[in-house]
């Protein structure tokens, strides 16, 4: 290039994205450049009061509700960005893993605007878009450690790239957010679980209960919280009253169940740092997402793990830890330099590792299947 001559501008992106992997049905519009991203709208439409009666996810029932509410979702979304379906650039979708039912309902939408528009097509891998948020909100520079932490994934991802994941250990089980669903109901609790026995928790005992710290007595970063759930079970058959738990009983053992989670997820991701830190990282970061992340308690205790060991801690915003359009937008602006758009055979899938080269971790949660 002679020196007279002025580089072309960066491209401007702006992205539709869609989700739609579990119970949430979202649609966001994202906007970026050069290496830069801006949420125009960001629109979430829960289904809780669909599956209240049933006490957990039914697939069948998220699948109908997906299909009914994906136009008004994005219609909304484009109003609430000031645009219009003509100013859209590439259309971003969830593409797995998830309860396959939603994930179909959202490709074939996708796949619609996409053609009908002429405009690229990007499957997106659930896990990615939870993975690659620390970097759409703090702009946090590879390669750093994630906490992937929800109701149906738990993992520790080394992020090193748009589209490179290396996998520490997860979960071979419940992840932690099924588990706080299962035993907000064993103990007689709302749902969603999370909250409910957070709350709960600050009134009760913790070391009332004597409840395991499963794999903690295992080298590795692998994690287990199927039998915690029925060690409370367990607890509570012993105390129970005429068939009821007294207050007491009730905020202690959410406070038992609450600690050893919150000792599990904080050993296990020392561990996870340390292998992290082997890697030399310019700027040591230790990233959680997902729902679970919410929990204070969990999140205090790990920024105290990142900091005892001289490294960052980000979490983002929950709006953007929980189901989201604009993570899934987000991961398709990240990854368009680094590889092809997909065309109109992308498939729904409902298992889709992050790290390839890793074997699939074992089990299926009732919020979809583990990755």
């Amino acid at each position: 290039m002679l020196a007279t001559e002025t580089a072309p501008p960066m491209p401007i992106h702006t992205i539709l994205g869609i989700e739609s992997s579990c119970d949430d049905t979202a649609a966001a519009i994202l906007r970026g450049n050069a290496g830069r991203a801006e949420i125009l709208s960001s629109v979430v439409m829960g289904q809780t009061a669909l599956h209240a009666d049933f006490g957990g996810v039914v697939p069948e029932i998220a699948a109908r509700a997906h299909a009914e509410k994906l136009d008004h979702c994005i219609e909304q979304a484009l109003v609430d960005a000031g645009t219009t379906l003509a100013e859209i650039d590439a259309v971003a979708v969830t593409s797995g893993p998830g309860l396959i039912g939603g994930v179909v309902s959202g490709v074939m939408c996708a796949k619609g605007i996409a053609m009908a528009r002429g405009i690229p097509l990007y499957g997106i891998n659930h896990l990615a878009g939870h993975a690659l948020t620390p970097r759409l909100t703090d702009g946090v520079a590879f390669p750093y450690l994630m906490l992937l932490v929800s109701g149906g994934h738990c993992q520790f991802l080394v992020v090193a790239g748009p589209d490179e994941f290396r996998r520490l250990g997860g979960t071979i089980d419940d992840a932690p957010g099924e588990a706080f669903d299962k035993v907000a109901r064993l103990i007689s609790l709302s749902q969603p679980g999370g909250p409910a026995i957070e709350a709960r928790a600050s009134a009760g005992d913790p070391d009332r209960f004597r409840l395991p710290r499963p794999l903690l007595d295992r080298a590795g970063c692998d994690m287990s919280f199927s039998g915690l759930k029925t060690a409370v079970l367990r607890q509570r058959d012993k105390v129970l009253q005429d068939g009821a738990l007294t207050a007491r009983d009730q905020a202690d053992l959410a406070a038992g169940f609450q600690a050893a989670v919150v000792n599990v997820l904080t050993e296990k991701t020392r561990r996870a740092l340390a292998e992290y830190l082997a890697l030399s990282p310019a700027q040591p970061t230790l990233c959680v997402a997902g729902g679970v992340a919410a929990n204070m308690a969990i999140r205090a205790s790990l920024e105290k793990a990142a900091e005892d060991v001289g490294a960052d801690f980000i979490a983002p915003p929950l709006r953007l830890c929980t189901d989201n359009a604009a993570m899934i937008a987000y991961a398709a602006f990240e990854q368009m330099n680094h590889r092809d758009a997909d065309g109109m055979d992308l498939s729904a899938r409902p298992r889709w590792p992050l790290d390839r080269s890793s074997p699939t971790m074992l089990g299926s949660g009732k919020k979809g299947a583990k990755a």
